[in-house]
């Protein structure tokens, strides 16, 4: 009895399956995290990214908080976005704060 689970902690005999075949199960399992978290993230921040690239003036837009706007000035230096909000009401947002563009 003490020689087979020396056997089978050496690695040898049956069950042993070698360090080759846990490695292709971290492969596979990368893999099906690559496919699943982390490949539609970078899509979705390649689709904000172009989103923000072609904002322009008179665009309906709505902020990541929920706050519906027409932009009213785009500040590249700064990377800040004018809203206008109502007929007197401007406020000043993080250009990144743009969550999507709202149809007309």
């Amino acid at each position: 009895m003490d020689l087979y689970w020396t056997v089978l902690m050496a690695g040898g005999g049956e069950g042993g399956t070698g360090g080759g075949a846990m490695l292709i199960w971290f492969g596979l399992i990368f893999v099906l995290i690559y496919l699943t978290m982390i490949r539609p993230q970078r899509k979705k921040q390649k689709e904000h990214q172009k989103l923000l690239g072609e904002l322009k003036k008179g665009d309906k837009v709505v902020t990541s908080s929920g706050m519906f706007g027409i932009i009213f000035a785009i500040d590249e230096d700064r990377g800040r976005v004018i809203l206008k909000i109502s007929n007197d009401t401007k406020l000043e947002f993080l250009k990144s704060s743009i969550a999507a563009r709202v149809d007309k």
